[in-house]
């Protein structure tokens, strides 16, 4: 048989034809096998794609389609939300203030972020004070700058501002860069650090006390990095100093708008019979050992009680308290709490065979009292 008779025929007419070889007779039978195999998927997964698009999904009566849409939107801040410096000092907005009830400076610069100070000691996050510090003197450089630079437009002389931004870039390389620049080059350098110079330090083996105290004076601030900040509502100074400076802060995805939930009743673990946790599984909120330390201090023993029994995982209290409030009665019987049930099932896989101590003649008592009643 010639080739261009072979190209014409299809798969079923070439295995057809009958060959001498038996190698050749087996090496055939194993690929046809082959393909077979990959033919039935192929069909397969034709036959799966159009079930599922004939069949359809199950959809509640009266429903035709499901949609789901996702929407991006911008979220302003507001108090609940998450914060955090570049030093593990994250925390939530306790306030938004105007403006002009924000603590200002000596020149009436408003404060942007009023931060507590007792999460500093605890945690010993010392990077955020030595941030605080260092963008201080950067933006007060970067100010010093700006009104040389207002100046030098508007009377036209650079000296000063050469002189500064030797003073500034004070490394012998620097200074040879800066003396060979000329106006427009010294504007073009003064403009992109007016907002403040960029500098960075090494963590450890950086710059010391004294570095920084040098660097605040020379920036034209006080060398502790402390100002005095008078408030914005009294209008009143503060009784000490206060450290100012620039950090970064940066807003988390832990948006309030997200965290807010709220449960009335809803699903119950099946061992425990405690309410589920989380908002995802519309739980309850975990009253643990510091809140009941908190009621107890209180003495508010019916709120305890009530919280870790009728409204955790005592199953028949739940009911009596049910049919109370369908007759419109106020009082409650709390019984057992499933926990305790769990525990006495837990010591039994110990070995520890623990129950209830029964009191016999109240029992037979009982039992005699509703003997005669049914005569």
């Amino acid at each position: 048989l010639a080739f261009e008779q072979l190209e014409n025929l299809n798969v079923k007419s070439l295995l057809s034809i009958n060959i001498n070889d038996e190698k050749a007779i087996s090496d055939i039978e194993s690929r046809t096998k082959n393909y077979d195999v990959q033919l039935g998927n192929i069909n397969q997964k034709f036959e799966n794609k159009i079930d599922k698009i004939q069949s359809g999904d199950e959809l509640l009566p009266g429903v035709l389609k499901l949609i789901k849409v996702f929407v991006a939107i911008k979220r302003t801040l507001q108090p609940g939300d998450k914060m955090a410096g570049r030093h593990g000092n994250k925390g939530v907005i306790s306030k938004i203030c105007p403006v002009e009830d924000m603590p200002y400076l000596e020149d009436g610069t408003p404060i942007d972020i009023v931060l507590n100070p007792l999460g500093v000691p605890s945690r010993m996050n010392i990077g955020q004070i030595l941030e605080t510090h260092l963008g201080w003197a950067s933006a007060s450089y970067g100010k010093q700058v700006k009104e040389m630079l207002t100046k030098m437009q508007n009377e036209g002389q650079s000296s000063n501002l050469k002189d500064k931004l030797i003073e500034i870039y004070n490394h012998n390389s620097h200074k040879k860069l800066i003396n060979k620049m000329n106006d427009d080059e010294i504007y073009e350098l003064a403009d992109n650090i007016k907002d403040g110079i960029p500098f960075a330090t090494p963590v450890f083996d950086g710059a010391k006390e004294n570095d920084i105290s040098f660097l605040l004076e020379k920036s034209g601030v006080k060398s502790t990095g402390q100002e005095i900040l008078t408030d914005g509502i009294t209008g009143e100074k503060f009784e000490r100093p206060v450290t100012v400076g620039y950090i970064y802060m940066l807003k988390l995805h832990h948006l309030v708008d997200e965290k807010i939930h709220a449960r009335s009743i809803g699903p119950y673990s099946l061992v425990t019979q405690q309410p589920l946790g989380g908002k995802a599984q519309f739980g309850g909120q975990r009253f643990g050992e510091m809140e009941v330390w908190a009621l107890e201090a209180y003495g508010a023993a019916y709120t305890l009680q009530e919280i870790l029994t009728i409204k955790a995982d005592d199953v028949a209290g739940r009911t009596k308290v049910y049919e109370s409030i369908v007759k419109g009665d106020h009082n409650f019987e709390s019984g057992t709490p499933e926990s305790f049930n769990v525990m006495i099932k837990e010591l039994r896989s110990l070995g520890l065979n623990v129950d209830f101590k029964k009191d016999t003649k109240k029992e037979e008592a009982l039992i005699e009292k509703l003997m005669i009643q049914n005569e």
